[in-house]
């Protein structure tokens, strides 16, 4: 496998997904504010994010290494949901979700030698509906403040709350990574 990958981002997740698919990598958090024209739609913000952390990485990693940047958002009625601001924001958000359907949308980049791959992947996930104490319990026993739609699907809200999905399951924790192997594959 490639030793020569810088995956651009903190996330815990998208770590564990490289990682679990037989990658080792290193990681840069390019300096980036996620700031997008109102004009952009809902579908377009991601890739345009994962755009704009790529640009941010400096040009002596892009010279020698496979660079992959990526962005997640969840996409309600029209609408991107972040981060919540604060607890009392991730219960806002989890009741919105709840009962209804949202789409996850992953942006992502990945360049060497002159040879840049980008693409989106959704996935449409299903809520059942989730009552206020389930909601009250997750978010004060896990940490929804550092994921898109205040929540994780390989954590408790996900276990109970997901009725089903349309897509990659993958794509939902942050990476498609079965999108991203292959084309990763395509640089050997």
């Amino acid at each position: 496998m490639f030793t020569n990958i810088v995956l651009c981002s903190q996330s815990p997740r998208r770590k564990e997904l490289l990682a679990g698919a037989g990658f080792t990598f290193e990681t840069y958090s390019p300096d980036v504010e996620e700031v997008f024209d109102d004009n952009l739609t809902a579908m377009d913000v991601p890739q345009y994010l994962s755009e704009l952390k790529y640009h941010a990485v400096p040009n002596h990693i892009k010279a020698h290494k496979i660079v992959i940047t990526a962005d997640t958002v969840v996409i309600l009625d029209g609408d991107i949901i972040g981060k919540p601001i604060d607890l009392q924001d991730a219960k806002k958000i989890l009741a919105r979700l709840s009962g209804k359907m949202h789409q996850v949308v992953t942006g992502v980049t990945i360049a060497f030698n002159h040879t840049k791959h980008q693409f989106s992947d959704v996935t449409n996930v299903y809520f059942n509906e989730i009552t206020p104490e389930e909601i009250d319990f997750f978010v004060e026993k896990y940490k929804p403040l550092d994921k898109a739609g205040a929540y994780a699907i390989q954590e408790w809200i996900g276990y109970i709350g997901v009725k089903k999905i349309e897509g990659c399951f993958y794509n939902v924790m942050g990476l498609p990574i079965p999108r991203v192997y292959q084309i990763l594959k395509s640089f050997q």
